[in-house]
């Protein structure tokens, strides 16, 4: 089967930024039961609408010259992803294809692949990674209310023009089951973790980055996004400053839009000692890193949404590098951590129950390393990609049967 596979963020995981790795591990996955396949995705730097063709492991990419950065503001948003919509159309009109796969986000990546899927005739599958514009609604970014009304009206239009709908959690499964969409149709494949590159290990970190090695370490690793709702850390550090606490140490590794405040944050509090920030790296580099911390914190605004309508990609690298996780917002993901008893659980917006919970994790480094072997045993059951990944194959595979 040839697959035209639509991706607007995408990235090689020996490339400088980590990304999801589940269109890597996804489009691996098709290859390996010998689908020949064809990413069109955008690059990372340009505002051209150049594309540029290479290949890895036997998979061709296209790679639109359209840039995009969560320090966008909205406006520049919208303009990045109309380019890469535009350009991808005739990029992948272009292509033989037997199906035509695109996953958000963004909504509009949706676009080039049912057009695309109509000019060849053949099935369009769509995947959801989140739930937009509720999300950009609930978090007060997007108010126009023309603007919200189109992209409605698109959402609709796009679950509706596919032969199936992958959902990544299972409240984006009722939102799209709420517009009208078969239930029966959606099929629920969560992210996934990337078991044979990150490996867990009791070895220290010796980065001076990282802060004292013996400090307990607090890892996020991801964007750096209002979504992400990153004060709520920041929070924390001056909590245990208040109280006198010492030994910890919170890292912080990406980019965003929020970066350089909250580094404004960290020098007007003081709070050098407690909190480092580094620059973003290839997921290769962070699977050399990541397993040396203690423990991975999952950290969201506390948005209704949020609580069952995410899939975070960062979590589950948490869960293959063997590290216990601190999460602060309601939800599946919380009771997964509780259930499995790999990791706590705060309530989001209380400085001084996540200054609680980082001091007990920081006494009790034995159940600590237990939280996190439980962890890696979740990364194996349940989520990874060989797993989900022969899902998601079985679900493309069988909608080309149905088409005939």
């Amino acid at each position: 089967m040839r697959i035209v596979y639509i991706v607007q963020h995408f990235t090689l995981p020996w490339e400088g930024w980590p990304g999801s790795s589940r269109p890597y591990e996804f489009s691996r996955r098709l290859r390996e039961a010998g689908h020949d396949v064809h990413i069109v995705c955008a690059g990372l730097t340009g505002t051209s609408d150049r594309a540029t063709e290479d290949e890895f492991e036997g998979i061709r990419r296209t790679q639109i010259d359209q840039y995009y950065g969560n320090e966008l503001n909205l406006s520049q948003r919208l303009r990045a992803f109309a380019g890469f919509a535009l350009t991808a159309t005739r990029v992948a009109r272009g292509l033989d294809a037997d199906l035509v796969f695109a996953t958000s986000t963004p909504l509009t990546s949706g676009i080039p692949g049912v057009l695309a899927a109509r000019k060849r005739k053949v099935p369009f599958v769509f995947e959801v990674r989140d739930l937009w514009p509720e999300f950009a609604v609930e978090m007060g970014v997007v108010r126009n209310p023309v603007l919200v009304g189109a992209a409605r009206w698109l959402e609709r239009r796009l679950y509706h023009a596919a032969s199936r709908v992958i959902a990544l959690a299972p409240g984006i499964k009722d939102g799209i089951v709420a517009t009208g969409y078969s239930a029966d149709r959606v099929v629920v494949i969560p992210n996934g973790a990337v078991t044979d590159l990150f490996h867990p290990t009791s070895e220290r970190h010796e980065d001076p980055r990282f802060g004292d090695p013996n400090d307990l370490s607090l890892v996020f690793a991801g964007t750096l996004g209002a979504a992400n709702g990153l004060d709520a850390v920041v929070d924390a550090a001056g909590e245990l400053k208040r109280r006198g606490e010492a030994g910890i140490r919170f890292v912080f590794i990406g980019k965003g839009g929020e970066r350089e405040r909250l580094m404004g944050r960290t020098r007007s509090e003081g709070l050098e000692h407690s909190i480092s920030w580094i620059d973003i790296m290839s997921k290769w580099e962070l699977a050399r890193h990541l397993p040396r911390f203690d423990v991975g914190m999952m950290i969201l605004a506390n948005v209704r949404g949020f609580y069952t309508a995410t899939s975070p990609n960062k979590l589950f690298d948490y869960l293959a590098a063997g590290l216990p996780v601190l999460n602060n917002y309601p939800g599946w993901v919380a009771d997964m951590l509780t259930e499995n008893d790999c990791g706590r659980v705060v309530p989001p917006g209380d400085a001084a129950a996540f200054a609680d919970a980082v001091v007990w994790m920081r006494d009790h480094r034995a159940e600590l390393q237990e939280m996190g072997r439980r962890s890696r045993g979740l990364a194996d059951a349940r989520f990874s990609f060989d797993k989900l990944g022969a899902d998601f194959v079985g679900a493309l595979e069988a909608v080309r049967a149905e088409a005939g």
